[in-house]
């Protein structure tokens, strides 16, 4: 299984790069099929959102088609997916993201498609593939889902927590600092990356790709 979890999106060179490596084709020949799904329930200025989509046209694929799974019915989105080289989960809401995933199908068909194919996460598409989505960090250090009370399972496809938007300008609480005193509790291996930092992740194995910061708790380095 090949994994790229980014905090951004396809923000710089390398990230880009390491998608192609781990594609195993050029831009021009790569098919990218985009899922906002997880940004549906957001509100407010999307303008993350659009640059996410700029930053995919940039790189020249051969195609990029966009997927709604909670939109349209399985019969459209899944000939969608298995045209693609590259899923490409965009950011937004961690839970909302998960749900859909899972009312879906794509959670049974997902582990057939990534035979073949990348996952790219953006943000909460790189959260759901924690072990869970880790309700706790996401109420104390996100100030998000604040109404929830019950832990929801992630797809485990790592056995990790990835953190995105490390020191991001919106939230004071997102320095190592506040971090590391938010998950002191956890023993479980933690990567907090900023907007230009990304994980390879391919058959369990991880490999930090950056031009920004980041850093790892309860990992030997």
């Amino acid at each position: 299984m090949k994994l790229l979890l980014t905090s951004g999106g396809l923000t710089n060179d390398s990230i880009a790069n390491a998608l192609f490596e781990l594609v195993g084709k050029k831009p021009e020949d790569t098919k990218i099929v985009f899922i906002p799904t997880a940004s549906n329930v957001e509100v407010g200025d999307k303008d993350w959102f659009i640059n996410d989509l700029v930053n995919l046209q940039k790189r020249n694929f051969a195609e990029i088609d966009i997927a709604d799974i909670s939109a349209v019915d399985r019969k459209i989105w899944e000939p969608k997916l298995r045209n693609a080289d590259v899923l490409f989960f965009e950011g937004g809401n961690t839970y909302h993201l998960m749900d859909w995933v899972r009312k879906s199908g794509l959670v049974d068909l997902l582990p057939e498609l990534l035979k073949d194919k990348v996952y790219v996460g953006v943000s909460a598409g790189s959260m759901i593939t924690n072990p869970d989505l880790a309700l706790k960090i996401s109420q104390i250090v996100y100030g998000e889902d604040l109404g929830k009370t019950a832990e929801m399972e992630g797809l485990k496809y790592v056995d990790f927590y990835f953190l995105p938007h490390l020191n991001s300008e919106w939230s004071p609480n997102l320095r190592r600092n506040f971090i590391e005193n938010a998950t002191k509790e956890m023993a479980s291996i933690i990567y907090a990356m900023d907007d230009q930092s990304a994980l390879k992740v391919v058959d369990g194995k991880e490999e930090v790709v950056s031009e920004g910061e980041w850093f790892a708790l309860n990992k030997s380095l």
